[in-house]
Formats: C-alpha cells, structure tokens, sequence
C-alpha cells in the first residue's frame, strides 16, 4: 500500500472474474485488495464440460479453490466481506465493508460482483443441481441434456427464447412451462414452429421423484421430465455501481467500453454484472481487459481528476 493509504485498485467480487483480475494485477505488482462476500455463482457449477482445458469437467468450487490458489502464489487472499457503500472523495474511492471500522481507498475499483439466479420454489434445490435435474445455462450444459425429455421453466421473451435454443439444439422434447401466463399469437407460432410443447396452467408443486422432476397444474395433471431449465432471470449485483452514476440497461446490467470501463471514471467491471454472455470465459476475458487497462492508466489520472484526458461523450449502446 502506498504511504497515503490509497490502494491502486480494490476488486470486490471472488468469483472467476475477480480472481483473474487480481492475478492479473498482482503479477503487475500493484498494490490491490480482493473483496469477497462468497456469492459466486460458480459456486453452484456441479460439473462444467464447457471451460477449456478441462476435458473431464470441473466442478465450480474446485475451480475457485484452485484460482485462490493460484493468487496465494502472489501473497493475495480474499477479504472475506461485504462492501455495503461506495463513494468518490479528492479524487479516489472509499469502500465502506460491513462490520468494518476503517473503509478501503483505491484509486480504481474494479467491480466482479456477477448476478444471482432467480431460483424456482423446488424442494432441496442444492440436490436437484447437484443431480443436473434443474439447471439455469443451456449454453454451458445443454449438451449433457441432449436427447432428454426437458422443461424450460419461464415466461416472456426470455422462457420462450430458452425453450427454442434448447429444442434447435439438443433435444426435440421441449416443453415450456409459463407459470400461468399466456402466449401471444406469434409466441405460439414460433413454439409450435420449433416442437415446443406449451402448459400455460399454473404449476401448483414442482417435486423430485427419483430421477424425475414432475411439474403439477391445477386439475391434477402430473407431467415428468428428466431436466429442468429455469429461465425465471437474472438479479444483476450492480446496487454498488448505480448511486455512482453507471450506465446500465433496463436488467441493470452495466454498460462498458472495451476496456470494460464504465461511465464513471475510474470504475470497471467485468463478468455476469456487465450486459453481454455470461459465461466463465467471457468474464475472464472480461477481467483480463479490465486490469491491463487498469495497470497501463494507475499513473495516470481519471478523467474526473486534475490533469486527466477529456472526458468523452458516451452514449449506452442500443439493447
């Protein structure tokens, strides 16, 4: 840390993208913190066949232990807690953490905070991922449920959407469960262009029994299928990011350049809380960008400072 007590960069968020980006920033030897509340979403991975390198798969946790492990080599360990605020004064920021007395200072802050899925009502939903019979990325696991009977549970653009990649994709049994809401005359089009059962009654109870997940709607009908696919969204973590003033979508998700800089100065994210894929290597590529960029501008001054380059005018990209 340098005699002003002011850190080149604190991250905050210990999931893939955090811990890539400070590997990245400790082996430019800078002087960092990594911030970690143990929310990764990656935590929840049970196998990923997805992630390069690793051709038998690798289970989410171990692939954090061993990043953690890795950033141990540099004298880097998260700081487990949670930051509840953050601030910009003369010219840097001021992290306030739960449970804290003394805020951290970092002239840039790097914010890996992901997103949380938003989970269906299903008894013992930790078994049922560690099973694979509920499942929230068709892109990183849909080949596994190849061929397989699956619901996609989920309504709007975003259920229907999840529905059709699934059955253009890996399997022809797709059903499309709403949740009680209807279809409009082109959703049902398309549905029934891609094969796309659709039960638009509302699902009392979602069960496992054995291998199964059985769905029941009002009347007593059961319907049973070997995987389910929640597409109920995304609660993008960006609570941090907008008080500052950072552009976002309508999600919330952050709006960045391609340094994965936000709107204000000297603010960066990287992962699941900026809008775009979310995925394992995107974040780290993500990450990756983000502390280059970060380690190349630490002499120099944000736009926002004394002395910096002339803010420009940006303007959020149309969803």
């Amino acid at each position: 840390m340098a005699d002003d007590g002011i850190l080149d960069c604190v991250i905050v968020g210990g999931g893939p993208a955090g811990l890539t980006a400070a590997l990245y920033l400790a082996r430019f030897q800078r002087r960092i913190a990594l911030v970690d509340a143990g929310a990764s979403r990656a935590a929840w991975i049970p196998a990923t066949h997805n992630f390069p390198v690793f051709a038998e798969g690798i289970a989410g946790p171990a692939m954090l232990d061993r990043q953690r492990e890795n950033l141990a080599q540099y004298g880097i360990a998260p700081l487990p807690a949670r930051v509840a605020a953050i601030a910009k004064a003369d010219g840097h920021f001021v992290l306030t953490l739960e449970e804290a007395d003394e805020p951290l200072r970092a002239r840039r802050v790097l914010l890996a905070t992901g997103a949380a899925d938003v989970e269906p009502a299903l008894p013992d939903h930790a078994d049922a991922l560690a099973r694979g019979l509920l499942r929230y990325c068709p892109i990183c696991d849909g080949y596994e449920a190849r061929g397989r009977r699956v619901a996609v549970l989920g309504h709007g653009a975003r259920g229907l959407g999840e529905a059709v990649f699934l059955a253009r994709s890996y399997t022809e049994d797709v059903t499309l469960l709403t949740l009680g809401q209807p279809l409009s005359t082109e959703e049902e089009a398309r549905a029934r262009e891609h094969g796309i059962a659709v039960v638009t009654a509302p699902i009392e109870a979602l069960a496992i029994e054995g291998d199964r997940i059985a769905a029941l709607r009002a009347g007593g009908r059961e319907h049973r299928f070997e995987t389910l696919y929640s597409a109920l969204g995304l609660k993008v973590r960006s609570d941090l990011a907008l008080p500052l003033g950072a552009g976002h979508d309508e999600t919330g998700a952050l709006i960045v350049d391609e340094h994965n800089r936000t709107t204000v100065p000297g603010l960066y994210a990287a992962g699941d809380v900026v809008r775009g894929l979310n995925q394992i290597v995107v974040a780290m590529g993500h990450a990756a960008v983000a502390a280059t960029d970060i380690h190349n501008r630490c002499e120099l001054p944000t736009e926002d400072e004394p002395g910096g380059p002339e803010r420009p005018v940006r303007r959020p990209a149309s969803p």
